[in-house]
Order: C-alpha cells, then structure tokens, then sequence
C-alpha cells in the first residue's frame, strides 16, 4: 500500500495518474480477474491521487462522485477536471453560468477528498491579459464553508510572462508544471500549493521514465513540498518574496506511453517514501 508522503514541516506530495479505468492496464497495474467494479479501490491503494478527467467532457452524476468518495481510504485526494465548456471559448469573462452549473453538478459531494480543479485550455488560447484576470475573478473561493483550490494548465508559449505569474499571484491560482516538449514549462510557484502533470513516459523504459530523472522529480516534489522551489528548472517570473512554511503537492503521471502511468507513479512515490525512512 502507498505511503502518504508528509511530514510535520513540509506539505504532503501526492502521487497519481489520470483516470482509473484503461483497458491496458489491465493484467498489468491490475491483477489478472480483478472485477472492474474494484479497479478504483485498487488504484487508491496504490497511488495517493488521482485526476478526474470525464468532468472536463461532461457531467458526472452526484452519486457517482458520493460513491468514489466512499470507496477511497482516508487521505485520498481527488483532483478534478473542470469541463471543456468553460475553458473552449473566445471570452472568458462570460464562463460564470458554465462555472456555475460545474460546481452544483455534484462535485462537492468529493468532500474532504477534493483536492485541485484543473482548468485546462487548448494550446490555441492565447494570453489576454484582462479577460484571464475575469476569468480568474470568476472561480469561488469557497463553497459552503469547503475552500477551495484552483490550477489552470496553459498550453501556448504567450502565457510564459512574468505577467501571468503576477496574475496567478493575485488570485492564489497554481499554474500546472508540465514536462511536454510541445507545452510552455511554467514551474514558478503561483498558489498554497504545486500541480505538475508529467507527460514524458517512455514505452522503452521499464516504469516509464529513467529512473535518475524519477530522482529528480522526486527532489523536486520534496523542494516545493519543504516551501522552496527546485534550483533547476527555470522560472518565469522573479522569486515569492515570502515563501511558505510548507505546501502540497501533487504530481500526476499522465500519458505520453499512458500503461506505464501507474509504473511510473508507483516507482515516484517509492522514491519519496524512502526518502522520509
């Protein structure tokens, strides 16, 4: 079973994938008979995290969500993804109703396992200054009492400004960290907490990835989780000036060759999980 990996300082790193449900995965990450019906359970025994991703395609019904709820263990944490209809469009400043009908769609019956929304954008939007501030200014703080965490994954060269960080900043939204070649890396700290989605598996590597750059992740996750930032990644706008006590942070394998994702995750936190013994 995976070990939670956090201290009394540092926040907690969470390892995962996106999804639970993949075909390949089977006789695999699953073992060989095991009911789908159980693949969840499984999965969260293994992992620390994982993304939903079927909400950014569209609504899940309330008792799905109650239902995931109950067949994780405690200190699971679900991060979701918010729906294609409110990203994918030419004005952001118009997405409140969108907004809206996500969050009383169901969601919220994650409870205490609801971690980071991840809005994801198309790499074809392009950095606008004042219509992401009122994008930005849309996304709730809070809802009936549970605060609530927001990260936005970017996926055009024009966001890397130190205009966007200092936007993030603002409002206390987490950009996503990514390691795909095609995407802008944007590693700076934004937010209470740090949201990175690997996409660099390899299908000729036995977890995915090599597994001296596992050891780099891994010391990555644990800089961010301790309040700092890795030394070697480069960031877009200047230092926090104030950095934290201690953060989350979650780090999702994600694709690149998708059925080594849980290889990939599993060997992750192993590495973590070592490092505190």
């Amino acid at each position: 079973m995976a070990k939670r990996a956090e201290t009394a300082k540092a926040g907690a790193i969470r390892v995962g994938v996106g999804g639970w449900t993949f075909e390949p995965w089977r006789g695999v990450f699953y073992p060989e008979g095991l009911a789908q019906r159980r693949e969840l359970e499984y999965a969260a025994s293994h992992l620390t995290t994982i993304e939903i991703n079927g909400t950014y395609y569209g609504s899940q019904k309330p008792e799905s969500f109650a239902k995931w709820r109950d067949e994780t263990p405690e200190g699971f944490v679900f991060s979701v993804k918010g729906p294609r209809f409110t990203t994918n469009r030419r004005k952001l400043a118009e997405a409140a109703p969108s907004i809206e009908r996500f969050f009383t769609s169901g969601v919220m019956e994650l409870r205490e396992k609801l971690g980071p929304i991840n809005w994801q954008f198309l790499p074809t939007k392009q950095f606008n200054a004042e219509d992401f501030a009122a994008f930005l200014a849309l996304l709730p703080k809070s809802i009936a009492g549970v605060k609530l965490r927001h990260v936005v994954e970017v996926r055009h060269a024009s966001f890397r400004v130190p205009a966007f960080i200092a936007l993030l900043r603002e409002y206390e939204v987490a950009t996503v960290c990514t390691d795909k070649a095609d995407f802008p890396q944007i590693p700076d700290v934004t937010a209470p907490f740090v949201y990175a989605r690997l996409q660099a598996a390899a299908e000729s590597e036995t977890v995915g990835y090599p597994l001296n750059m596992l050891d780099s992740w891994a010391a990555r996750g644990r800089a961010w989780a301790a309040g700092g930032a890795p030394a070697d990644l480069e960031t877009v706008g200047p230092s926090q000036k104030n950095q934290a006590a201690g953060r989350d942070v979650f780090i999702y394998m994600i694709n690149g060759f998708k059925p080594k994702a849980p290889a990939a995750a599993m060997a992750l936190i192993e590495r973590l999980s070592r490092a505190e013994a």
